[in-house]
């Protein structure tokens, strides 16, 4: 038998055995497990995955007969019952009109009547005009389907024009061909600001 042969009936026996070594010290030094450590999620978060059905980030997005696009997002949204609709926490909905003009919409929670396409944000709502208006209020409803929604309690807005209070708000398109506008009304009170509409 040559040198080779001999090698190689050598390594045969070797390798094995060194990769049996490398096997049982790596039991041999690794950790022990306790089985009554504490797992990696918050009591809280174990109760509400566990307590009921849940989606993380879902998302919505369409386009109205007129061509504006719709998009919607919430970060976890439950599904609704026979009595009460689908909820979600932390929306967010982005409105982009024909001309350009974007609307953005944020609020703390919220729900869903697919049935009528109706959106309903609440708690800090906040609705943002591409050009530089912010309104803020507790709620506010949405279509899904076209450019349009509508608060019935108080709103407060800041823009160009200054500082304004309202009792509610409406926005949308007043006809087919027309432009979408937000409409205040219920004893709106304005603030001009000259220096704010230079700006």
């Amino acid at each position: 038998m040559d040198g080779y042969s001999r090698l190689i009936q050598f390594l045969k026996v070797l390798l094995p055995l060194a990769a049996l070594m490398l096997l049982s010290t790596l039991f041999l030094l690794s950790r022990g497990v306790d089985p009554e450590a504490a797992l990696p999620f918050a009591e809280r978060d174990l109760s509400e995955r566990v307590s009921g059905q849940q989606i993380t980030r879902p998302f919505f997005s369409g386009t109205s007969p007129r061509g504006e696009e719709i998009m919607v997002t919430a970060e976890i949204a439950r599904p609704g019952s026979m009595d009460a609709p689908a909820s979600a926490e932390q929306l967010f909905a982005r409105m982009k009109l024909v001309n350009g003009r974007e609307i953005t919409v944020y609020s703390d929670t919220g729900s869903f009547a697919l049935d009528s396409n109706i959106a309903t944000f609440q708690g800090d709502v906040r609705v943002i005009t591409s050009d530089g208006m912010e309104v803020r209020t507790d709620t506010l409803e949405t279509s899904l389907s076209k450019v349009e929604g509508a608060s019935p309690e108080k709103v407060n807005a800041t823009g160009p024009m200054g500082r304004l209070t309202a009792g509610a708000m409406t926005f949308g398109a007043e006809n087919e061909g027309a432009p979408v506008h937000i409409l205040f009304t219920n004893g709106v009170k304005l603030i001009y600001e000259p220096e704010t509409a230079e700006r």
